[in-house]
């Protein structure tokens, strides 16, 4: 991991170099279950989803296009996308309604994708794409085979670009739940307007190494793409570690991906149980480091004004959650919850959390929101 070639030190393909783009497809190829081998051609690196984003909507996009996104959503990249070519977001509005036996809260349905692209056409919006998480965040949602056709199929009858962010691909700890990347489906309806991220910063916990990749078979998106790499590329020591460690398959089948799944459903299990002692309804999927909250009840009023006065009461009280408004939630009340953590911090977490809820802590006046990690 330690070793430094002279090649390491030089200006690499800007694609990422040769040895880690091979590897990155194998990794793909293996853990994403694709039909066949997917291509080092395909692939591009750079430092972080966060600028593949940037990067992704500023190739795809023209000033003032939109991208649909379902909401809730992760917030920031509201930001990511607007960066550098000032494209916006039109959130696709899930509710935690329950409609029949076969449905669930925050359901993204075809449905709803076209009321969205129409609402946003009447308005005089040029949406050029949808961009769907898969893990979800914060739902922690898992599409299934089914869904990822109808969607990409949804995307193709408009012609719109898929962005599909799979960052949390290998966090998936229960075991009953099965993972379906979209680069596992026979015959995707539109390849040369799909496209596929994914990071080591939460399946491996490295968000400080800067590693992201996008897969596609857009060889115009890649190379445009990959022109922004010179403002985004990996250290050539960098990229040698991290072809070292996606290719140490042994480890991480034997070794990590073990052990960290059952730390993720322990840390899983004890919140869980905690939130059920007290009462608060609750939204998990088996993926990712989340847990969606409902704490509706704890608002005199369904208001985003209230919804920041409880989130205000829980900062006071050394206990930092994510409130609904974040993630363009239209319902105030819901929080993430995040469980990634060691157990005792848990454990004063959720006392503190308690203390809150229960009245125990003094009301502070509202103040602007901080920015939120991911």
């Amino acid at each position: 991991m330690l070793r430094i070639e002279p090649s390491l030190l030089q200006y690499p393909d800007w694609k990422g170099h040769l040895f880690l783009r091979e590897e990155v497809a194998k990794f793909l190829s293996f853990y994403c279950k694709s039909p066949a081998p997917l291509k080092p051609e395909n692939v591009v690196v750079l430092n972080g989803c966060a600028s593949l984003f940037s990067a992704l909507a500023t190739v795809l996009c023209e000033a003032g296009d939109a991208l649909l996104i379902p909401t809730p959503y992760y917030g920031a990249i509201t930001q990511h996308v607007c960066l550098y070519g000032n494209v916006r977001l039109v959130s696709v509005y899930l509710d935690s309604e329950v409609t029949g036996q076969d449905t669930r809260p925050f359901q993204l349905t075809v449905e709803k994708l076209e009321m969205a692209l129409q609402g946003a056409n009447s308005e005089g919006v040029k949406v050029r794409g949808l961009i769907l998480i898969n893990p979800q965040n914060p739902l922690g949602d898992i599409y299934s085979p089914r869904e990822l056709q109808e969607f990409l199929g949804f995307a193709k009858r408009h012609e719109l670009h898929v962005i599909m962010d799979e960052v949390y691909m290998l966090s998936v700890f229960e075991d009953s739940i099965k993972y379906h990347s979209v680069l596992s489906l026979e015959g995707l309806p539109d390849p040369q307007r799909t496209h596929v991220m994914w990071a080591t910063s939460k399946d491996f916990g490295m968000s400080g190494m800067r590693f992201g990749t996008l897969y596609t078979e857009n060889q115009h998106v890649a190379t445009a793409v990959a022109s922004l790499c010179r403002y985004h590329s990996l250290s050539g020591l960098v990229q040698y570690q991290m072809a070292q460690l996606l290719q140490d398959y042994d480890w991480i089948n034997h070794v990590y991906l073990p052990a960290n799944h059952a730390r993720l459903k322990a840390a899983h299990t004890y919140v869980s149980e905690e939130l059920r002692v007290l009462g608060i309804p609750f939204l998990s999927r088996g993926a990712g480091f989340f847990i969606w909250i409902d704490l509706r009840k704890y608002l005199r009023k369904s208001t985003y004004e209230e919804e920041m006065l409880l989130w205000r009461r829980f900062l006071d009280n050394k206990v930092l959650l994510s409130f609904g408004k974040a993630f363009e939630c239209k319902e105030p009340g819901w929080f993430r919850v995040i469980f990634s953590d060691k157990v005792h911090r848990l454990r004063l977490g959720m006392q503190r959390i308690r203390q809150v809820l229960e009245g125990k802590s003094q009301d502070a006046p509202p103040c602007q929101p901080q920015q939120l990690s991911d």
